[in-house]
Order: C-alpha cells, then structure tokens, then sequence
C-alpha cells in the first residue's frame, strides 16, 4: 500500500532549510542496505513479499544517505509499484527535503517506460484521502477493484508529463 505525500513535484530535491536545489541519483538498493535501515521506517523493506521486486533508492547526488525508497515490480503489461516511502528524515513538518514523493514516482515511471510499458504504472493507495491527493499531484486514475478499493493507475499520457518535470539521474539494473 502506498502512503506517501507529494509534497512538491521539482526536478530535484529541494533542501528546506536553505531552499537549495540539489541533484539525485538512484539505483538499486543492496541487501545489506536494506538490512540496515534504521528505526523510523513505516515499512519493513526486507520483508519476503518483496523478493521479487526491485527497491530503488533515492539519494542526493555524492552521498549515500537514503532519502526515500520504491519497490516496483515488472508485471506483464505494466510495472505495479508496491511500496514507496520517504525516509523518516524526509517526513512531516521537520523533513530534511521536499520532492522526495515524487522523484520515486517518477522511478517507477521510468521503469515502465524503459521496459516498453509507456509509462504505465498501477498502485494500491492506503486510504481515499490519500487517492484523492495521488488524484491531484500527479494525475493517477482509480481502478474498479475487487482486490482492493483504492486501487490506482497512471495512465502512459500522465506518466509523460510526470516524468518530464524530473532530472532522474540513475541507473535502472545496477546493482551497488
């Protein structure tokens, strides 16, 4: 289930304190990365359901601090994104940065279009309030669902525009 807030859609992570704009990259998080997450995650990043995932990680560009997480899956037609989330440092009225959200969208996107799917991505949100938020920041479409009511999709047009606002610097298969 997806539980992130977009709170800004740059084309980089903006740093809240000095309003510093600065470049990501990302590519794939390593076991022993996500072994050693630190308390404060919402997720447990290690757990077996997301085996055959891949889990990207989204870092300021010359540093390895983790600034948010995407595990995305390619299935046959589209890529399902199972789980995003910023880092704890990067959540509520503290956070470190703004873009976070976004930028992990924006890989799953990315993702799907690299893998012929046009940017086609779908997604569980956790509740309505969240899907009506997904609904505005970036344009994502509920599905009739059986499997869950708060399902969502982000159709190849909208992905276009999505991943146009972003400078997503990173390698897809690469794994560190």
């Amino acid at each position: 289930m997806i539980d992130v807030i977009i709170d800004k859609l740059t084309p980089c992570l903006v740093e809240i304190s000095s309003g510093k704009i600065l470049q990501t990259t990302f590519t794939i998080a390593s076991q022993s990365e996500i072994a050693s997450i630190e308390d404060g995650w919402l997720f447990d990043w290690a757990d077996k359901s997301l085996a055959k995932t891949n889990i990207y990680k989204l870092t300021v560009a010359g540093n390895n601090i983790i600034q948010g997480l995407v595990a995305a899956e390619v299935l046959r037609g589209a890529v399902y994104v199972h789980l995003i989330e910023s880092a704890p440092h990067n959540r509520g009225t503290g956070k470190q940065y703004e873009g976070v959200g976004g930028h992990l969208f924006a890989i799953a996107i990315k993702l799907s279009i690299v893998n012929g799917l046009r940017g086609y991505i779908f997604f569980e949100a956790k509740n309505n309030e969240l899907a009506d938020h997904y609904a505005e920041t970036i344009g994502a479409t509920r599905v009739p669902s059986r499997i869950h009511e708060h399902r969502m999709e982000v159709l190849e047009e909208v992905a276009v525009n999505v991943i146009e606002k972003y400078t997503l610097e990173g390698d897809l298969y690469a794994k560190r």
